[in-house]
């Protein structure tokens, strides 16, 4: 019996592991949609979820600054994980110091996709590695594609299309700075935040992550620029 259970939990183990590695050279298909796990687990309990795909070229130029700047400033420049951060909150840990966040985009991607939410070493270790092999096989611009049409923005709002819809009454390509700024500091924390109706705290953040993304340089070319030909070439 033990033999058995063993031998299951390995199985599940093994099929866990690998299944992220044979999916994401399946998403870097541009007509496959992938959905993220907290979409499945809302499905699963017959909950409402608002979710429409929206092409990175259809996004608003404005709302992928400012979100790459939020969340992953470094995010063209390295290779899936951000080491001095990450290191930086290894070493708070261990001087049992309290830890800030510091994961990069392809790693919240590979969280939002494959893995749970709740806060862990566990989830971050695992983190890692699919950052690393997700970042390895898509590009900057479907990777990103894929991260701002899974992300969380509010209970049972995936993506920023819906989130532009729900929040703004309007499409994403039509995002104003402020309006994308408020979206952007509402992904830390989508289930306390509303950006249709912020508080003043949310207000004052949003405020300065707006600022910063106008006055910043081309720390998001390799996403922007992308999307602006593809635009081009679509209209």
């Amino acid at each position: 019996m033990i033999r058995r259970v063993l031998g299951f939990l390995l199985v599940t183990f093994a099929v866990l592991a690998l299944l992220p590695i044979a999916l994401v050279p399946v998403y870097a298909i541009p007509a496959v949609h992938p959905v993220s796990t907290l979409m499945l687990f809302d499905w699963a309990r017959l909950k409402p979820v608002a979710r429409e795909w929206v092409p990175l070229a259809d996004i608003s130029p404005v709302l992928v600054r400012t979100v790459m700047l939020s969340e992953d400033g470094q995010y063209c420049y390295h290779r899936g994980v951000d080491w001095r951060e990450l290191n930086g909150v290894i070493d708070d840990a261990l001087e049992g110091e309290s830890t800030r966040g510091a994961s990069t985009i392809p790693m919240q991607t590979a969280k939002n996709l494959f893995l749970w939410t709740s806060r862990s070493f566990v989830r971050k270790g695992l983190e890692v590695p699919l950052a690393l092999y997700a970042d390895l096989i898509l590009s900057k611009p479907r990777l990103m594609e894929i991260y701002l049409n899974v992300a969380e923005f509010g209970e049972g709002i995936y993506g920023v299309q819906a989130a532009s819809w729900h929040y703004f009454e309007k499409p994403a390509f039509a995002l104003s700075s402020r309006e994308a700024a408020l979206l952007a500091k509402t992904l830390p924390a989508p289930s306390k935040r509303n950006p249709g109706k912020p508080s003043r705290m949310l207000s004052q953040i949003a405020s300065r992550i707006e600022g910063r993304a106008k006055r910043a340089g081309g720390f998001s070319d390799c996403v922007v620029e992308p999307a602006q030909r593809q635009a081009k070439a679509d209209g």
